[in-house]
């Protein structure tokens, strides 16, 4: 198994799917861990060799320019309304409910 995958250290919010970074705070939602860490979270040459790579990878724009279709889609995302329970991934569908959870707007 990855060993980085081992030493991965979760974010204390129960709500939340992210892991720890090297500064502390989670890397999904940016909340500091609470409490004590366990071990020490530092950048690793592994580490600095992975954030390396991120940054030249991002610097690459592998985007297509966005075609009329692309474009449509982007608007739908943008004009969603997201469920009114902070713990649910749903968005409010035409019939005023949440899709997910099914909790009214």
């Amino acid at each position: 198994m990855d060993q980085d995958w081992e030493d991965r250290i979760l974010c204390s919010d129960e709500s939340c799917i992210g892991v720890i970074g090297p500064d502390g705070r989670c890397k999904e939602c940016g909340r500091p861990y609470e409490g004590e860490l366990p071990g020490t979270v530092s950048t690793t040459p592994r580490a600095a060799e992975d954030e390396e790579q991120r940054q030249q990878d991002s610097d690459i724009d592998d985007h297509p320019a966005p075609d009329d279709e692309t474009a449509a889609s982007d608007d739908e995302w943008a004009q969603r309304r997201l469920c009114t329970d902070e713990n649910c991934i749903g968005v409010i569908g035409p019939d005023g409910r949440c899709k997910e959870c099914g909790k009214p707007a």
